[in-house]
């Protein structure tokens, strides 16, 4: 017998892109109900090439009876709605950054992580990491069973469909209207984001980081390891999909570039492409729509005892969100922690 399933927050692109992804991987579902705010009901989300679902208010929906609720709409939203599904004994998959630094709550990576997963029967909820930290940490994981990973510098690029869909009309519209000779209207970024980069994404907190920067470094010891020192800048960029990431690791004893690249190889989720020639790295126009982390530029980094550089780019509304989502239901199913009914 299949699993009952609910989307939460099914009409935005992270919802939408879960629809996609259960469908693509024939997830073993009896049941799915897509769910919204009530200005959505009523409206039709695609499943699959052939299926549509229709809306329901997240409002008004019991959960009693499903089994596996992914939820991708606002903090606030998961605040309230999510102990109410796990209350009435769903396993909730929360998208979102409310419940991720809470201690009895598992941040799960499965290809990094997958033990944490089996302390979700405290409360009934994991949660899914930042976008940026999971392409990143995925990386990081067979270099850290290599040698013990002590610091971490990062910069990422990040693109605008991970602040949303009114983000990315926001870089389209710039974009047409300054070919039209139209002054940039800025809505959704504190500046203008056609032909330009921005340093800031999330707020920005008392020791001059951003919190998108603090979620890399505490996301990243939570899930990997408490002891590893993490020191990142966001940027945002005038790309659709896809983040890349500049990463530069020191490591407590050294590390050779062929051993590296070759232990990436050879890790779960991670693709290596790394040729010292025209077009021999992987771009973030490159990774949409595809479901691995992938990892070029690999060198040593000379400038510390112990260090490598590499550039790793993934499809942040996949990898970074709906996939590890959906890998995450999966493992519940693999680790016998949730039950069709």
């Amino acid at each position: 017998m299949g699993y009952r399933l609910a989307v939460v927050g099914a009409t935005g692109n992270v919802g939408r892109e879960i629809l996609s992804i259960l469908a693509e991987r024939d997830f073993p579902a009896d049941e799915i109900h897509a769910l919204a705010s009530s200005r959505s009901v009523g409206q039709e989300v695609s499943f699959g090439e052939d299926r549509s679902l229709e809306v329901r208010d997240l409002a008004e929906f019991d959960f009693a009876g499903v089994d596996i609720a992914m939820f991708s709409p606002g903090s606030r939203v998961s605040a309230e709605h999510a102990p109410r599904a796990a209350a009435a004994g769903c396993i909730v998959i929360d998208n979102t950054s409310h419940f991720r630094m809470e201690p009895d709550i598992p941040l799960v990576v499965p290809e990094v992580n997958p033990e944490d997963i089996d302390l979700c029967s405290q409360r009934g909820i994991i949660a899914n990491p930042n976008c940026s930290t999971i392409q990143m940490v995925v990386a990081l994981k067979p270099l850290h069973e290599l040698a013990r990973i002590t610091r971490v510098v990062v910069a990422t690029y990040q693109s605008t469909s991970g602040a949303g869909k009114a983000a990315m009309d926001e870089l389209f519209e710039q974009t047409r209207g300054i070919y039209a000779s139209k002054p940039p209207r800025r809505e959704a970024f504190t500046k203008q984001i056609a032909f330009n980069v921005i340093p800031h994404i999330d707020i920005f907190m008392d020791d001059g980081s951003t919190k998108e920067e603090w979620k890399m470094a505490v996301e990243t010891r939570k899930i990997l390891d408490p002891d590893i020192a993490v020191h990142a800048t966001c940027v945002r960029v005038p790309v659709f999909v896809g983040h890349g990431e500049a990463v530069s690791v020191e490591f407590e004893t050294p590390v050779g570039e062929t051993e590296a690249r070759d232990a990436l190889r050879d890790a779960p989720g991670v693709i290596v492409v790394d040729h010292r020639a025209d077009e021999g790295y992987v771009t973030p126009e490159e990774c949409a729509g595809e479901d691995g982390v992938y990892v070029s530029r690999i060198r040593t980094d000379p400038t510390v005892a112990s260090g490598l550089s590499m550039w790793v780019v993934s499809d942040n509304l996949r990898k970074g969100a709906a996939l590890n989502t959906v890998q995450i239901a999966e493992l519940l199913i693999e680790r016998k922690l949730a039950a069709a009914a």
